[in-house]
């Protein structure tokens, strides 16, 4: 094996299989297969959902907010809103203080959608956690919360 060979290589110790990333990402994915398969109304991402969640948990907010409370990316938020607008499940208006600012607000429809999707998501989360026991569940929550926190909280 030639010196160029042996930087080529990847460290013997490195199963990228194995990596905390490469494990969360195949969980997220199979998460969002189940939720796919599940959802009430197949039109609707369990990113639109969180979404829509935060809409009702927070009330009306502005687009910073919704980034915020959803931890989805600014560019993201913004197709989301649209799509949501255009369904007709949240209203987009300006606030009435300062008129730069746009605020959403979770329409009626948009309700009905939370209200169908909650026995859902309750059984979406049961099928994502089935292969745990419950202190495992409990763990993972807690795991996922702890590395997911931001460092200066």
């Amino acid at each position: 094996m030639t010196d160029d060979d042996k930087r080529d290589a990847p460290p013997a110790s490195y199963t990228f299989t194995q990596q905390v990333g490469h494990l969360m990402r195949k969980a997220y994915q199979k998460h969002l297969a189940i939720f796919q398969e599940n959802a009430s109304d197949p039109h609707l991402t369990s990113v639109q959902f969180v979404t829509l969640c935060a809409l009702r948990d927070n009330g009306p907010s502005s687009q910073a907010e919704l980034v915020k409370s959803t931890a989805v990316d600014q560019a993201t938020i913004r197709g989301i809103i649209d799509r949501l607008k255009a369904r007709g499940l949240i209203d987009i208006s300006k606030d009435k203080e300062d008129g730069r600012k746009v605020i959403m607000s979770l329409l009626p429809a948009g309700q009905a959608v939370l209200d169908d999707m909650y026995p859902k998501a309750h059984l979406i989360t049961e099928l994502t956690m089935k292969k745990l026991n419950p202190a495992e569940r409990v763990a993972l929550l807690y795991l996922l919360r702890k590395v997911s926190e931001d460092d200066d909280a």
